[in-house]
C-alpha cells in the first residue's frame, strides 16, 4: 500500500499523535483534511506540514455526534473522496471509580466511542459506493486489558475493539480494511488534558506517559502498520506485553498492574 495520491482524514489532528502524524503523513505526496475543535491551532498544524496546499482544515467536535452526516458531506467536497479515516480524537481519563461521577463515564462514551462511531457510519456508505477504503483507529493497550484510574476510558477504548471487530467482518466484501492501533505509552499531553472525578481536568503530566515514546517514533511505527494493513497494531515498550499476559496468563497481569499502580 501506498499513500500516494491518496485523502486521508485525520481526527484530533491538533495535537500529539494527530498532529505528528500530519507532519509525517504530508511528506507522502497525499491529500490531508485536519480535524479536531479548533481551527486556528488545526491551520498553524497545517503550517508545520509539507505541500499544505494539498491540506483542508475541518474543525468540529466528536461530542457533536448527532451531526457526523453533513460534516462527512463536507470532508468529501474537498478532494471529491476520502481513502483513509484516521479516527484518533478523544480523551482520556484518571480517577477511581467510586470517585467518578456518572457524567464522566457519559461523556467518555461520548466523546471516544459514539463520536467516532458516528463519523465512521457517516463515512461508510462512501467506501461501500467506492468498493474502497480503510478505517484506522486509535485506541490504547487499554482497549486490550484494563488498569485502576482509567474506568470510564478503559470502557470506551474495549468498545471500540468490538465494534470495529464486527465492522470488518461485515465489509470485507466491500473491499474495507479496518486497523486498531494500540499506542503503549506516548509522551502527549493526554494525561494532562484527562478528565478527574467531577469533569475537571488533571492539568498534569504522569511519569509514565513523560517517559513514554516520543510521538515522532510513535508515528512512524503507526505508518508501517497501516501500509500493512494490520489488523491490530500494539506500539509501545514492555508495557505491550500485557496483551499477552493478559490472554495467557490474566492473574499475574493483574498482580503486575497492582503492584505497579500506574496513575
Amino acid at each position: 500500500m501506498t499513500f500516494k495520491d491518496k485523502v486521508i482524514w485525520i481526527t484530533g489532528a491538533s495535537s500529539g499523535i494527530g498532529k505528528a502524524l500530519a507532519v509525517e503523513l504530508s511528506k507522502n505526496n497525499c491529500k490531508l483534511i485536519l480535524s479536531a475543535r479548533r481551527g486556528d491551532v488545526l491551520n498553524e498544524v497545517k503550517k508545520e506540514c509539507s505541500n499544505n496546499h494539498n491540506i483542508e482544515v475541518l474543525p468540529f467536535d466528536l461530542a457533536d455526534y448527532q451531526n457526523m452526516q453533513e460534516i462527512c458531506k463536507e470532508a468529501i467536497n474537498y478532494f471529491s473522496k476520502i481513502d483513509i479515516l484516521i479516527n484518533n480524537g478523544g480523551i482520556s481519563q484518571r480517577s477511581l471509580i467510586i470517585d467518578t461521577d456518572i457524567s464522566v463515564d457519559k461523556k467518555l462514551m461520548e466523546i471516544d466511542y459514539l463520536g467516532t462511531v458516528a463519523l465512521t457510519k457517516a463515512l461508510l456508505p462512501h467506501f461501500i459506493l467506492n468498493k474502497s477504503g480503510h478505517f484506522v483507529t486509535v485506541t490504547s493497550l487499554m482497549g486490550k486489558f484494563s488498569s485502576p484510574y482509567r474506568s470510564a476510558y478503559c470502557g470506551a477504548k474495549h468498545a471500540l475493539h468490538g465494534f470495529f471487530d464486527a465492522l470488518r467482518m461485515e465489509h470485507q466484501k466491500d473491499n474495507i480494511k479496518v486497523t486498531m492501533i494500540c499506542p503503549g505509552f506516548v509522551n502527549t499531553n493526554i494525561a494532562r488534558n484527562a478528565l478527574t472525578g467531577d469533569g475537571s481536568t488533571q492539568k498534569q503530566q504522569d511519569e509514565a506517559t513523560e517517559q513514554g515514546l516520543s510521538t515522532n517514533v510513535f508515528v512512524k511505527r503507526m505508518i508501517k502498520a497501516i501500509k500493512k494493513e494490520k489488523f491490530e497494531a500494539y506500539i509501545g515498550r514492555g508495557e505491550t506485553k500485557g496483551i499477552y499476559l493478559k490472554r495467557f496468563f490474566p492473574k499475574l497481569l493483574h498482580k503486575m498492574v497492582m503492584k505497579s499502580q500506574v496513575r
